[in-house]
């Protein structure tokens, strides 16, 4: 996983709920990463710092 990819959260962390989807918009390491997750409206909810095991990749990025 990678900046600007989408992910799906696969676990409950924090007040946020599970298939909730975010863009990673920070990457620490290859297993921690600041994420910002949004509402069915495309409204942000919260950004928040979070391990790979709570998340899932949904789409790659691609710039093309």
């Amino acid at each position: 996983m990678n900046e600007l990819d989408i992910v799906k959260l696969v676990k409950p962390f924090k007040s946020l709920k599970v298939g909730i989807q975010g863009t990673i918009v920070l990457k620490y390491s290859d297993n921690d990463f600041e994420v910002e997750f949004f509402d069915e409206n495309g409204e942000s909810i919260d950004v928040v710092t979070i391990s790979k095991k709570y998340l899932e990749l949904v789409t790659k990025y691609s710039n093309q």
